[in-house]
């Protein structure tokens, strides 16, 4: 049977953040939405999504809920594909950043939390009108109520370098040359963390890289199954 993929966006973002990836023909795709406000449950709906080992593709905070996933079930884990993201823990202005942005939506400024996120989704923090509004229909799509579950569930990050040491699994790990948020340090850190990992760096792809090079994604995806496969049984 083909492995499923178990696919996990970014924060304030949906399914329609793939829809112009072509997923590997003749694999399930299953899509975890991000709902609850801490990691590790939000790892545990990605593992109650499929039965048996599976792909993890995860971008930014669903890449992160991939890494405790992975921690938790490496056996569960038969390959990995992340993109857009960060296994260190987060720091001190991050968690005032998010304090901040949980802060507008409570008193109902959620419109003004879409906009200061919105540039760094963008090839240097430079987006396009119809990305721009594209982005914000996808955030508003997501809504208020998740976006504050879902900055909940940052502050409940922690490094996960040392879950990447040990992963078995083959991994793809794709950086955008000219995301401001998620730089390409990041990914060669996870890369080199990772023991059977492939680092591609994106040229012109900021943080939303299956909008900005879905290509790259697809074929990253079809590597990620084919390595999977031919992996031996954990």
């Amino acid at each position: 049977m083909p492995l499923p993929l178990v696919v996990v966006p970014g924060m304030l973002c949906d399914a329609s953040l793939w829809a112009e990836v072509a997923f590997p023909e003749g694999h399930d795709v299953h899509h975890v939405a991000l709902t609850r406000p801490d990691i590790g449950v939000l790892a545990d709906d990605v593992l109650d999504a499929v039965a048996g080992p599976f792909v993890l593709v995860g971008l930014s905070l669903g890449a992160i809920v991939g890494f405790e996933a992975l921690r938790r079930a490496p056996e569960r884990v038969a390959g990995l594909c992340v993109m857009a993201t960060n296994a260190a823990g987060p720091n001190a202005e991050q968690r005032f950043a998010w304090e901040e942005l949980d802060e507008l939506i409570a008193v109902g400024r959620f419109a003004d939390v879409v906009e200061r996120t919105l540039p760094d989704m963008f090839p240097d923090r430079r987006p396009t009108p119809a990305g721009a509004e594209r982005y914000r229909r996808m955030a508003q799509a997501v809504g208020p109520t998740a976006g504050r579950v879902q900055l909940a569930a940052q502050a409940t990050r922690r490094d996960a370098f040392t879950a990447l040491r040990s992963a078995r699994c083959p991994s793809v790990v794709l950086s955008g040359s000219r995301d401001a948020l998620c730089p390409p340090a990041f990914h060669h850190a996870i890369a080199e963390a990772l023991p059977h990992a492939r680092l591609r760096e994106l040229p012109d792809a900021g943080h939303l890289v299956p909008w900005q090079r879905p290509d790259a994604v697809s074929a990253a995806l079809r590597d990620v199954v084919t390595a999977a496969a031919a992996a031996p049984a954990p």
